[in-house]
């Protein structure tokens, strides 16, 4: 079984469903596989075979559909990467990849032609949104190609797609993924997030993250309608609820946050959405709250997991556990062991109540075996058998993991040991609090002081009202409580809504 397989059953069994809406065009699942084998064939024309990647630097358009899907259709390797790259990372992925073809958006020529001047050797570049009559425009491979396309035997253990972390610090790392990796998600995403044929969705998250990948596929799978947002705005997300019917969306928590407070989500019908989800980023008590209140879901998931190992645990009980990350999810085996960052043993497990980091077991077919070219990130990462995600949690008594963040982000102020989450989960309740990110800033005295930064949603918010908030509040020991305040107008965050830490603990006091 591979990915194009998938589609062409899918178009089989209900070939005049609407399968992708973007703007005003509309394509039902037949005509989805006949412009999928038409660009399938071009790809073959111009040399691409099994194995190749296909360098994609697009944002959430058709075009970028219709790539993805004929990578899978010659056995070729789709490789997306964000189009706010710079030229140098730019350069990087595509030497790191060896890609054989670059497709991008037109507007981006400058920085493409750019980067690929960094090149050993030229690469051919096909671009989107273009003039039609240019011989390097997407355009022109809509049309079928001049030879038919044999059937390519794309066995489930081949790469589909590569995507590259986006971490904070080095290089990104390219992490393969194969047939039977990405259907294994995709099937669990629809499980984990309860969803039924039809199902009709937003394509918001960027395709070159593994969260954009779970809409595509699993909307695939389920004759869903996948309607895209190549140029994100809050408005419009909102406004396709209703006009497409919209009855489940999956988005990081910043997106999520934005919705709600959009001024005129009031005035919208949205009785057809009733499945929300998030993941990539913790997502607050506050937060939480007004995703039930606005939205009325009929299910809410919070979806742990990573680009590496897309499920680790799942959460869909958090109208009495907000913020739960929950129990293993449905291909998934999760321990907690003691923090060891080189070594240490997957049968080292911390007590229940103890921090330590989550592993999670490789034998999920969900997961990857290792990173491109990167045999030390590897080793590092992967132990006995065992992803090591990096990230803090512990369980309850109930056996629900906690995530508390990343290892790297944990603060050490007076000797204890204090993870942003929870700091940052007491102040969301504050009324007068819009956004906050909590980091550990150098201090002479202390090592590190718990520093919170905060968005106010009340012009007139004090220090001195965070800080008797604080400690009032039972759940936070008072140790744990910032000792400095500082209002800022935004959050620093990544493109997929994750918070910056690094850029705020370098960032000098005396700015805004």
């Amino acid at each position: 079984m591979n990915l194009m397989e998938c589609l062409r059953r899918s178009a089989a069994r209900l070939p005049d469903v609407e399968a992708v809406v973007d703007d005003q065009v509309r394509w039902s699942y037949r005509d989805l596989v006949e412009r999928v084998e038409s660009v399938a064939s071009h790809l073959r024309e111009l040399g691409i075979k099994a194995g190749d990647h296909v360098l994609v630097v697009l944002k959430n358009r058709r075009e970028n559909i219709l790539i993805y899907w004929a990578c899978h259709r010659i056995g070729a390797i789709y490789t997306p990467v964000n189009f706010r790259m710079s030229v140098d990372e730019l350069t990087y992925c595509a030497t790191d990849s060896q890609c054989r073809l670059v497709v991008a958006e037109a507007g981006l020529e400058d920085t493409v032609r750019t980067a690929l001047k960094g090149l050993a050797e030229p690469v051919p570049v096909a671009w989107v949104a273009g003039v039609a009559s240019d011989p390097e425009a997407f355009d022109q491979w809509l049309t079928p190609g001049l030879n038919p396309l044999p059937d390519v035997a794309v066995e489930e253990s081949q790469t589909a797609i590569m995507l590259y972390t986006s971490g904070t610090t080095g290089k990104p790392k390219g992490v393969p993924r194969s047939h039977r990796n990405e259907i294994s998600a995709a099937v669990a995403h629809i499980i984990q997030n309860r969803y039924q044929m039809g199902e009709r969705s937003v394509g918001a998250m960027p395709f070159y993250h593994t969260m954009g990948m779970r809409s595509l596929v699993s909307s695939a799978l389920l004759n869903g309608a996948l309607a895209l947002l190549p140029d994100y705005e809050t408005e419009r997300l909102a406004r396709l609820i209703p006009e497409e019917r919209i009855t489940a969306l999956y988005l990081v928590p910043t997106l999520f946050y934005d919705l709600v407070n959009w001024h005129g989500l009031s005035e919208l019908d949205l009785r057809s959405l009733t499945k929300i989800g998030y993941a990539g980023a913790a997502m607050t008590s506050a937060l939480t709250a007004q995703c039930f209140e606005r939205l009325t879901p009929d299910v809410f998931v919070n979806h742990f997991g990573s680009s590496e190992v897309y499920t680790f645990t799942i959460c869909d009980w958090l109208d009495r556990k907000p913020t739960c990350a929950g129990k293993a999810g449905f291909h998934s085996e999760v321990r907690v062991v003691a923090i060891n960052e080189t070594s240490g043993s997957p049968d080292d497990r911390v007590p229940a109540g103890a921090p330590g980091e989550v592993i999670v077991r490789l034998t999920s077919p969900e997961a990857f075996q290792g990173y491109w070219n990167r045999p030390e990130a590897t080793a590092k990462a992967i132990r006995q058998g065992w992803y090591y995600t990096g990230d803090v949690g512990y369980w309850d008594d109930e056996g629900d993991l906690w995530v508390y963040g990343r290892v790297d982000d944990m603060l050490i102020s007076g000797g204890e040991n204090i993870h942003p989450l929870e700091v940052e989960d007491v102040l969301s309740l504050h009324p007068g609090v819009a956004e906050v990110a909590v980091v550990g800033r150098p201090d002479d005295r202390w090592g590190e002081v718990v520093t919170a930064f905060i968005v106010p949603r009340d012009p007139n918010l004090t220090q001195e009202a965070l800080d008797q908030y604080c400690q009032d509040a039972t759940s936070l020991a008072r140790f744990k409580r910032p000792r400095q305040y500082i209002f800022v107008k935004e959050i620093p965050k990544s493109p997929v809504g994750k918070i910056l830490r690094r850029v705020l603990r370098e960032r000098p006091l005396d700015t805004k």
